[in-house]
């Protein structure tokens, strides 16, 4: 796989585009003050970059990101570090802070992370799901589908998302899911790319279905069936995008 394309100086190459992107995603923002702004940062920034408003390349710039949201820098160094911590970010001593490009190896890893924790998750949630959750999932699902069918593509994953988190909270596992959520930022910037693909999101709204049909019936082994079955079609679209798609998006 190619590495992540870059000038003379050793600086990735800027996303065309890039400054008037991140003037984009901040547009338009608001801040609580009630709660730490290095967290709604970091999770303004992560999203921008899952959602591919900010492609690899784009440079991160903390003053700039300040100035516009009218805060002090220490809140954007904070939230960008964590960023950074999760891969989607890298900084280039001497030439500025950039967003990385996908790793095929951090995607792979998220992979395993998540389908060891959720297989663990569900097979506790089909032991203690009641009707309740059951008819929960099921709107769930259906909000997906609506989802898909209208191409509301980030609020598809939104869906896709709370699918999984609410089979975790069923068992109270709230920190399971913060661990997998954290894993998979490269997986999440794959999703995106993938999910316009004609029957992709079809695919997934009838896995999802399965899964429920399955612990609707308290089946444990066949919920845990066709969770696996389900991460690991994921993983191989994911890894067939992976292949298909141009060097500059991609680093080793």
């Amino acid at each position: 796989m190619a590495s992540r394309p870059s000038d003379t100086t050793g600086r990735p190459q800027a996303a065309q585009g890039g400054e008037d992107r991140l003037t984009e995603f901040l547009q338009g923002a608001s801040l609580n003050r009630a709660i730490p702004l290095r967290d709604q940062i970091y999770a303004l920034v992560r999203k921008a970059i899952v959602t591919g408003k900010l492609a690899p390349g784009a440079p991160i710039n903390e003053i700039e990101i300040a100035n516009k949201l009218g805060i002090s820098r220490t809140p954007v160094r904070e939230a960008v570090k964590k960023v950074s911590d999760e891969g989607l970010i890298e900084v280039f001593a001497q030439n500025g802070t950039f967003v990385a490009g996908i790793s095929r190896k951090q995607v792979e890893e998220a992979y395993i992370i998540r389908i060891a924790l959720e297989l663990e998750s569900i097979k506790r949630a089909a032991v203690v799901i009641e009707t309740h959750h059951i008819q929960d999932l099921e709107d769930i699902i259906n909000a997906h589908e609506t989802a898909v069918k209208r191409g509301r593509f980030d609020e598809a994953i939104a869906r896709d998302d709370d699918f999984h988190r609410y089979i975790a909270e069923v068992n109270g596992l709230a920190m399971l899911w913060k661990v997998v959520d954290v894993s998979k930022a490269q997986m999440d910037r794959c999703r995106l790319l993938s999910l316009p693909s004609p029957g992709a999101g079809q695919e997934t709204i009838a896995q999802h279905r399965a899964i429920l049909e399955a612990l609707a019936k308290r089946d444990q082994a066949g919920s845990m069936k066709a969770l696996q079955t389900h991460l690991e079609t994921s993983l191989r679209n994911t890894i067939s995008l992976l292949d298909a798609e141009p060097a500059s998006l991609l680093i080793t």
